[in-house]
């Protein structure tokens, strides 16, 4: 399980160092096989996952009917926009352009571990999505959330 939050910097290649933290976890469970997709719920923000967990979720995505049109805008933005990934000897993996561009990321960007996957966020529109939802939270889903953590 992945968890954890750290600042990154792009090279000018679009290159991203994978936290040393996370790399050999990668390798043993993956042998360093990653496939990077677009966020399937917000902008700004890429979910990269280790190989075999993200044939779940492909399979999951691509079992729905192709017959609702929000199925088939999920499996275009998910499996459609896939790109497998490997890091190289320094740990580093190139996110391409495409991707990176969708999603606004620029020279400084959040790596997060998320249980079974990374997200790669735009640090400014992570940073303006926590105000936000900051401000949206009222008291009783505060007090809804604390007695879960507790």
């Amino acid at each position: 399980m992945y968890f954890g939050e750290h600042a990154i910097t792009l090279d000018a290649k679009g290159r991203m160092a994978i936290p040393t933290r996370y790399r050999d976890a990668i390798k043993e469970q993956c042998d360093n096989r990653l496939v990077l997709t677009y966020s399937a719920f917000d902008s700004g923000a890429l979910w990269l996952y280790p190989e075999d967990d993200w044939k779940r979720v492909r399979d999951e995505v691509m079992g729905l009917s192709t017959f609702n049109p929000s199925h088939r805008s999920l499996q275009r933005r998910l499996v459609g926009s896939a790109t497998p990934l490997e890091p190289d000897a320094s740990g580093r993996v190139l996110l391409p352009q495409a991707l990176r561009q969708v999603a606004g990321l620029e020279k400084r960007v959040v790596f997060m571990g998320m249980g079974s996957r990374f997200e790669i966020w735009n640090e400014t529109v992570l940073n303006q999505k926590r105000a936000e939802e900051e401000r949206t939270l009222g008291e009783h889903a505060s007090t809804e959330m604390s007695s879960l953590v507790l």
